[in-house]
């Protein structure tokens, strides 16, 4: 490290030019990055998934995609009866608003279950061709529109479905990623201001700005060699805005710290590289270890997110070890003005939290375990799904047409129908077994080109309830099972055969990523740390803050307890299948993180010679400010996140905004340094054998001159 210091210091002025050429080939190509970006969550060789990819090339639309409801509701005093001819003219219209659509109503299957109880409203299910583009816009308005040209004078027509829904109803929505980004951004800056008190809160930033545009140039080739998910954007402008800054601000404290006593900006720089720098680059491959663990997983989107993400932490770690020394080789002493806050000393504060710790430590490291335990609890009654159509929307065009459907003895099932793709011959006998199983509402058999081509048709089958989570999909596997022994039947699509497909796919796969993850990041720290049990402590209590974290969502949003009153979303009932995925693979590696910054220190502090409890209270008194300053700028860029459209996307920035503050307090603040403590010598042990396989120097603990007990805070 000492070497790349005073290599980067050389050609400082270069490397700064090198950066500012990355940026603006960043401006240019962010652009056309995300517009390759695509949709698509389909699971190859999962038999959902197959039987979708048939059903769309034989009939052009559905399979793999949840149906528009279309309703037609007369004025009142009027009824569907004897006006069938003209409802079903309207549904027809709507079929011809874009090309590829598919209409099932009554007119095609003679089925009076597209009626509401009081004959006023009628619907039909409107079935499309699955578009990868995150570009597309929703049919809400072509379908709605062809429809009302043709209803009759006074009739009302409404659009819903869980597309619709969950969008809000709007093609839109949310302030966009660049207005995200920024608003991440000014939260970060407070913050900053507030850590440094001069104008070098500004360099983090810039640093930030560069990474991210990095990241978007060198995601561009992997988008032509592999389908990438759209939510790696969001990704990448913010969970990298907050890991730049993160490490950045690691990087430019040290650098502070080493000229408040006394040393020269280039002795500065290098000494913040052998410290700071040396804690950044096994931060980063930690957070890259947790997010290409989900290549192992058999889910294109899955592995996307696992490449693209990766790219994150790659991109920050190169622009903190390069352009953040190049910048205060040159500049950092003269932007650092006004000099407020000077770091000659660790924290008064931090230093007196942690020595109340180390005296309280059984109290402390057992009440923050009772606390992590008990949500752990809440994590065992997790339900794996989609958010309810309840939770979705509760206003609008959508919601007060699914509102009246309801009403009219519409079941929600409607809203994620079933597709049996079956031979012709064999049909209608396929239709009337299904019809009988416990839980379906109705066995739609459709006449005509919507469900009838080439020797194969759709048996459409509407459950009682909508299918979204992992207790309301029993009925899609006894339909599964039902049709499994039923002569002529190929298969069963439909969002609740995906779910079922994916809980067998990602978390049949999960013990082996988790292993993968457990495994690389031990070894990785047992190098960093030259310990064996500090890397062991470390990786268990990750696992245990995280399933405490999925406790948090359980509570927040599948119970409702906290998103209604700060979203305004009831609860979802479920968390949609892949965030859990996605909230352990961020936050193994983010968490991670300040683990790393903060026994870094503390063997940097007992190294010197001080006993474990003083390295403790140092390295404590000396990271505590940085770490929940870190935590609070990651934590406002996840809630700029949760600003974006969708309740999925909400659900996931909600999820790792409190598992960053779990850990930085709870864990960071109360465990570690308790549990440090409590470990004595024991953490100091790295035997000769393990030290020749990892190729770094042994460690044993030496002598302690003073009882834990009594030391006394650092000032």
């Amino acid at each position: 490290m000492r070497r790349w210091a005073e290599f980067v210091l050389r050609h400082r002025k270069a490397v700064v030019a090198f950066w500012g050429l990355v940026l603006v080939a960043g401006i240019l190509l962010a652009g056309r990055t995300t517009d390759r970006l695509t949709i698509d969550f389909s699971l190859p060789g999962q038999p959902g998934t197959v039987t979708a990819h048939r059903i769309e090339r034989a009939f052009g639309s559905g399979g793999d995609t949840n149906p528009y409801l279309i309703s037609v509701t007369l004025p009142a005093g009027q009824t569907i009866t004897g006006h069938e001819r003209d409802v079903g003219r309207a549904f027809t219209a709507a079929g011809t608003a874009v090309p590829g659509l598919r209409v099932i109503d009554e007119a095609n299957t003679g089925d009076k279950a597209f009626r509401t109880k009081d004959d006023r409203t009628a619907y039909a299910l409107v079935f499309y061709r699955f578009n990868p583009s995150p570009s597309q816009k929703l049919l809400t308005d072509p379908i709605r529109s062809a429809a009302q040209k043709a209803v009759p004078t006074g009739a009302a027509v409404g659009v819903t479905g869980e597309d619709v829904l969950a969008s809000g109803g709007d093609n839109g929505g949310g302030p966009g990623v660049l207005g995200e980004t920024l608003l991440g951004a000014v939260g970060a800056l407070a913050v900053l201001a507030f850590v440094f008190a001069s104008f070098l809160a500004l360099l983090p930033l810039v640093v930030a700005a560069v990474s991210i545009l990095a990241t978007f140039v060198m995601l561009l080739p992997l988008t032509y060699a592999t389908d990438v998910s759209f939510i790696v954007q969001f990704l990448v402008a913010l969970i990298g805005l907050g890991v730049a800054i993160d490490y950045s601000l690691l990087f430019v404290t040290r650098w502070r710290e080493e000229r408040d006593h006394g040393r020269d900006n280039h002795d500065a720089v290098v000494v913040a590289m052998e410290r700071a720098g040396h804690a950044v680059v096994f931060s980063g491959v930690t957070v890259a270890i947790g997010l290409l663990a989900l290549v192992v997983l058999p889910v294109p989107f899955m592995r996307s997110m696992g490449y693209g993400g990766a790219l994150i932490p790659l991109a920050s770690v190169l622009t903190t070890l390069t352009l953040t020394p190049a910048i205060l080789g040159g500049v950092g002493p003269k932007v650092d003005w006004p000099k407020i806050r000077h770091e000659d000393r660790a924290s008064r504060f931090w230093s007196r939290w942690t020595a109340a710790v180390v005296r309280r430590r059984w109290i402390a490291a057992a009440t923050a375990l009772a606390a992590l335990f008990a949500l752990t609890g809440v994590f065992l009654g997790i339900k794996i799904g989609l958010a309810s159509s309840e939770s979705l929307a509760k206003s609008g065009p959508a919601y007060e047409s699914l509102q009246t459907l309801e009403r009219g003895g519409v079941p929600t099932g409607a809203l994620t129908p079933m597709e049996v793709l079956v031979r012709t011959d064999q049909a209608r006998t396929a239709a009337a077994r299904l019809a009988g199983i416990d839980g379906v509402s109705s066995v739609l058999l459709p006449s005509g080109p919507a469900g009838n081509r080439a020797g194969q048709s759709i048996v459409v089958v509407i459950p009682d309830h909508e299918t979204v989570n992992s207790q309301s999909v029993g009925v899609v596997k006894r339909v599964k099972t039902a049709a499994d022994g039923l002569p002529g039947v190929i298969g069963v699509a439909g969002i609740g055969a995906a779910q079922i497909d994916f809980m067998h796919a990602v978390y049949g796969n999960f013990p082996l990523m988790l292993t993968i993850i457990a495994l690389l990041t031990y070894v990785l720290l047992v190098r960093a740390f030259r310990s064996l049990l500090l890397p062991l402590k470390a990786v268990l209590l990750n696992l245990i803050s995280l399933a405490a974290t999925l406790g948090v969502m359980v509570i927040f949003w599948q119970d409702g307890h906290g998103s209604d009153a700060v979203f305004g979303i009831a609860a979802t009932g479920a968390i949609t299948f892949w965030i859990p995925l996605m909230v352990f693979a961020f936050l193994f590696g983010l968490s991670m993180d300040y683990e790393v910054f903060i026994l870094s220190r503390i063997r940097e502090e007992y190294d010197t010679g001080r006993s474990t409890d003083a390295a403790v209270i140092e390295g404590l008194g000396r990271t505590g400010r940085l770490v929940t300053s870190a935590a609070l700028i990651l934590f406002l860029a996840f809630a700029a996140l949760a600003s974006g459209p969708g309740t999925d996307l909400k659900t996931l920035a909600t999820g790792l905004g409190i598992g960053i503050l779990l850990d930085a307090t709870i864990v960071r603040m109360l465990l570690v340094p308790s549990l440090v403590s409590l470990f004595g010598p024991w953490n100091w042990h790295l035997p000769g054998w393990a030290a020749r396989l990892l190729r770094v120097p042994p460690s044993y603990p030496h002598p302690e001159a003073v009882k834990p007990r009594a030391q006394q805070p650092m000032s």
